[in-house]
């Protein structure tokens, strides 16, 4: 079974907002949940030891909040309309979204002490360094390898405390998330970075932090591209040109990222595998595992070969098996890419970078 680094997982997220033991195995989490209210409940697809059936040896273990958007410091409201949130609608969520940068930033922290407290407990390693991955990578025995990760930055509530997150691990970071950010504009709309984007981009630089593109405008990634000099990849994108929305990533963009030797993961959310979906309409085209490989043959047919693309799940990310690809309904079931790559043609080389070689190749290169 290949070893596989996930780029995307909302771990603590999961735990903290939605009470998810995330060290019962999975059958146990979804009985746990029967009769609950709420999307997704009983159909969640990750545990740490479903991950360790699943032979993830590394992730990128995700701190996910947001901050209103009409309570942005004023200075940036060159960013656009406010209040935008989701694909299409406006969607400001309970379990996501908070009144000020000051509590996110809190709430932040709080999903930064379960990932302490896991590793503390010896169910988690959180990894900082190169050599922190390679030592990781040579133990067999280790336990899950996680590397720090926020997705949108609303809660480093200044630029100069990208320092403070980075001491504490911090080793990727996305500017934002759905709508204006404090730093740039996000999903569901275009907008530059502002200048306090800028600012951070510069402190991201200085310390080592690489910056991850995804949720990112337009604008603002063609902006963060020229501004920013250290390495970029996509943890959880796919290709725009197989299904239109500017939550996925362009040609153009690939080619940049692909030109800089970053990485892009796939994702297994079913509305960014098939174009046309209509959430909860049941006639709905279904997305499989096979049409996420037609997503990684696009990145690769653009690139050249299969050297910079990977696996950036999302899986459990505000979803579960109702939206994932009909034959996935664990996070285990990433090992059946394998067979599909193989009848396509893929080399059992090029399979193994897909899986997890060229995620650690990325980060052997670029962790500090």
């Amino acid at each position: 079974m290949r070893p596989i680094i996930d780029a995307h997982l909302d771990i603590a997220w999961n735990a903290l907002s939605f009470d998810r033991d995330q060290l019962l195995d999975l059958e146990g989490m979804r009985r746990r949940e029967a009769g609950m209210s709420g999307g997704a409940r009983s159909r969640c697809t990750v545990s740490i030891p479903e991950m360790r059936r699943a032979n993830v040896r590394v992730c990128l273990a995700t701190l996910l909040c947001r901050a209103l958007p009409r309570n942005l410091p004023e200075q940036d409201t060159s960013i656009g309309s406010v209040g935008f949130r989701g694909h299409g609608e406006i969607i400001l969520r309970e379990d996501l979204d908070y009144a000020n940068q000051t509590i996110a930033c809190a709430m932040a922290r709080g999903q930064l002490a379960y990932y302490e407290l896991l590793e503390q407990q010896g169910h988690l390693r959180l990894i900082r360094s190169a050599e922190e991955l390679a030592a990781h990578w040579s133990d067999p025995g280790a336990p899950l390898g996680a590397i720090l990760s926020m997705e949108g930055c609303d809660p480093i509530v200044e630029p100069s405390q990208a320092e403070w997150w980075h001491a504490q691990g911090l080793r990727t970071a996305c500017l934002a998330h759905y709508g204006p950010s404090a730093y740039a504009m996000g999903t569901g709309g275009d907008g530059p970075l502002t200048p306090r984007g800028r600012e951070l981009l510069h402190e991201f630089d200085r310390l080592g932090i690489i910056l991850d593109l995804v949720h990112t405008a337009d604008l603002a990634v063609d902006q963060a591209l020229d501004e920013y000099g250290g390495p970029v990849f996509v943890s959880h994108g796919n290709c725009r040109a197989l299904v239109p929305h500017d939550r996925q990533i362009s040609d153009g963009q690939i080619r940049r990222i692909g030109k800089r030797n970053g990485v892009l993961g796939v994702v297994m959310d079913e509305w960014m595998l098939v174009p046309g979906y209509v959430r909860g309409e049941p006639d709905r085209t279904r997305a499989t595992l096979e049409t996420v490989v037609d997503h990684i043959d696009h990145i690769c047919s653009l690139l050249g070969d299969a050297g910079r693309v990977g696996i950036g799940s999302d899986l459990d990310g505000g979803f579960g098996t109702e939206q994932t690809p009909l034959d996935l309904d664990t996070i285990a079931d990433l090992q059946r890419l394998g067979d599909i790559l193989a009848r396509r043609g893929y080399s059992d080389e090029s399979i193994g970078n897909i899986f997890s070689g060229n995620w650690r190749r990325f980060f052997t290169e670029n962790l500090k």
